[in-house]
């Protein structure tokens, strides 16, 4: 096997969460520690900080580790979904798993995965696991793909466990209210281990106080605790969150002996994207007009998102978006204006939502735009209809982002 055979291999053969949605949803942990076994757990030989939340794992997982990356520590980071390359998900001190590894580790173990249902997630996992533990990080920081409790990755033992915050997403899978998501989120919440709550809600802090008592661990609100400003190359309004909750948990590894100064935290939260090349997070990838991109796709990020951009100077926003067809789209149109140009596409997904219905949806709401049957072309046209002085928002889904990229 080479790479592009092996890169075919796992797209193919693993169910996938993106392509087939509930159908590629484990509702246990039982192949992910069979998995483990089968590799001689190498979960258990790396420190590790565990991330979950609805929104903000993955940036907060880069603010965290380009923070202990400017402290010289070795740092691995797991993140999902990926943008444009799969080795994305797995990288060292900023650089992605080497294509080697991982076609040396489908062909070592391909007999095992063939003859065992491991969905595309848990291999992926397991794969993060095995080159963190051959590379002999000094601690990975590990973003949960979705929930907590069932996650694949919640088979950790942490450092520090960080909830960044808790919203609607998923609903299908965690629970219909704030409070059943919060307590699935809050499964990554093991014994004795701090835990830090991000952006906090009033109807769930009781719920988190309650598990961390029963627990044993330590419990701690960054939104009360951080109160310093910092500059960050993250621009998103939606980041002031997201860099509190890093800074607490930075400071909770100080405690556990970890060596770093405020002068790494200020270098690190400045160099995120060197340090790590997060892509994805109001991403500007064009100039008059200006073109961003971000990976907001539910209620409560679209909304920060939104209005963040709605109070920019502009002379007209034109809005290329896509979503997956699982998505409760009602009140999510509510948030965009209705005097913008939109353009309406499909995510080359299986779960992508057809772009005429999406069109329909929109139309509905009296948010009217033309209908285009691939990103590229979507964007293309809004290029051609924009002056130097309109905004281009590309986004609504992951998967828009990353064909616009």
């Amino acid at each position: 096997m080479n790479y592009n055979s092996t890169i075919k291999w796992i797209f193919s053969k693993l169910p996938m969460y993106q392509n087939i949605g509930a159908a590629a949803y484990k509702k246990d942990l039982k192949n992910i520690l069979k998995l483990s076994r089968h590799l001689n757990n190498p979960n258990h030989n790396f420190k590790s900080i565990h991330i979950a939340g609805t929104n903000g794992k993955g940036s907060t997982a880069h603010m965290i580790s380009s923070v202990l990356q400017e402290a010289n520590y070795k740092v691995g980071l797991y993140t999902s979904p990926h943008l444009v390359d799969f080795r994305e998900r797995i990288k060292i001190n900023g650089k992605m798993i080497e294509k080697d590894f991982i076609t040396d580790f489908i062909k070592d173990n391909i007999d095992f995965f063939d003859n065992n249902s491991f969905s595309f997630f848990e291999l992926s996992v397991g794969l993060a696991f095995e080159y963190f533990n051959i590379n002999s990080v000094d601690i990975a920081i590990i973003e949960a793909g979705m929930g907590g409790r069932l996650d694949s990755t919640n088979i950790i033992s942490p450092q520090v466990s960080v909830i960044t915050n808790i919203s609607y997403d998923h609903t299908q899978f965690l629970g219909d209210t704030i409070t059943k998501i919060a307590k699935e989120k809050a499964g990554i919440i093991k014994k004795g281990i701090p835990v830090i709550i991000g952006e906090n809600k009033k109807e769930i802090t009781d719920l988190f106080i309650n598990i961390a008592k029963q627990k044993e661990s330590e419990i701690l609100f960054a939104d009360k605790l951080i109160d310093k400003q910092y500059d960050c190359d993250l621009k998103g309004v939606y980041q002031k969150m997201n860099i509190k909750t890093s800074v607490q948990t930075i400071n909770e590894l100080v405690k556990l002996g970890f060596i770093i100064s405020e002068e790494n935290i200020v270098d690190g939260l400045k160099n995120i994207k060197t340090n790590t090349g997060i892509l994805g997070r109001w991403e500007i990838i064009g100039r008059d007009p200006l073109i961003i991109c971000d990976v907001a796709h539910n209620h409560e990020a679209l909304s920060i998102v939104l209005n963040h951009l709605i109070s920019m100077e502009y002379n007209k926003i034109h809005f290329v978006i896509g979503f997956v067809n699982d998505k409760n789209l009602n009140s999510i149109i509510d948030l965009f204006p209705m005097h913008a140009e939109f353009y309406f596409t499909k995510p080359n997904i299986e779960r992508g939502m057809d772009q005429l219905e999406l069109q329909n949806l929109f139309k509905s709401k009296n948010r009217i735009g033309n209908s285009f049957s691939n990103v590229k072309l979507a964007l293309k046209s809004a290029l051609n209809m924009s002056k130097k002085d309109d905004i281009i928002y590309v986004g609504g889904s992951t998967f828009v982002v990353a064909e616009a990229m």
